[in-house]
């Protein structure tokens, strides 16, 4: 009885990666393509960041580690994580996801990794991406002022001076990048939780959530998850 629930185990797991694998293969199918703010754009959040290719930020997804592997991955709080970088539209579709880094590993080191790839993530001249203050403000990237207020729950009282006022623009607009994490990690219970899976399946296994989401919010008329979604997932 044991022998044949451990093959069955086996056999379920395999076929698991499997199509983990194949939703990979297909990631240029399903990722979203970038289209930067037009010059007429009305959206309040948007009409201010002309050029941008919309929003990235990292996130902790907690994994399975051998105990020998484990100080690499843990975070500030002593969580075992991969350190997730995410880019998303305005209507919370991912374009690029790179997963796989340690917990202890620094945003901006992520970031670094994902455009110095062949196939990574790619700035077009004279566009950029919004990125919190974890990130390095430079040519491609534009990050609020730093040593001023720069979330939306800081601003109970009017700003003071110019950089305090730039700092309120970016915060609504980055939010999308959150609400995509959140997404995902309410859709699939196997971001939430510590996984099952070995931490060399899970960069697959979440770029294929991704994909997987980025499908389903395209192929639905009405997206079920599409509420209100708490942002303390990142």
């Amino acid at each position: 009885m044991y022998l044949h629930i451990t093959k069955k185990n086996r056999i379920i797991v395999e076929r698991f990666n499997g199509r983990v694998k194949l939703q990979g293969s297909l990631r240029c199918e399903f990722y979203r393509k970038p289209v930067s703010i037009p010059d007429d754009e009305t959206d309040e959040r948007w009409r201010w960041f002309k050029g941008c290719l919309r929003a990235l930020d990292g996130t902790y997804i907690k994994v399975k580690v051998p105990a020998a592997k484990r100080k690499p991955y843990q975070t500030r709080k002593g969580e075992l994580c991969t350190n997730v970088l995410g880019v998303c539209s305005r209507d919370l579709q991912f374009i690029y996801v790179l997963a796989g880094w340690e917990g202890s590993v620094v945003d901006s080191r992520v970031l670094r990794d994902a455009i110095s790839r062949p196939h990574g993530l790619k700035i077009p001249h004279g566009t950029y991406y919004l990125c919190d203050v974890g990130y390095t403000n430079g040519e491609g990237f534009l990050t609020p002022y730093r040593g001023q207020r720069c979330h939306l729950n800081n601003w109970s009282r009017p700003p003071t001076n110019a950089k305090a006022l730039y700092n309120m623009r970016p915060p609504s607009a980055r939010k999308v990048i959150e609400r995509s994490f959140g997404l995902i990690k309410s859709g699939w219970a196997i971001l939430r939780d510590n996984a099952y899976h070995p931490i060399e399946s899970m960069p697959r296994i979440i770029i294929a959530c991704c994909l997987m989401h980025n499908f389903i919010s395209t192929t639905m008329t009405e997206d079920p998850l599409d509420q209100e979604i708490p942002t303390n997932h990142t």
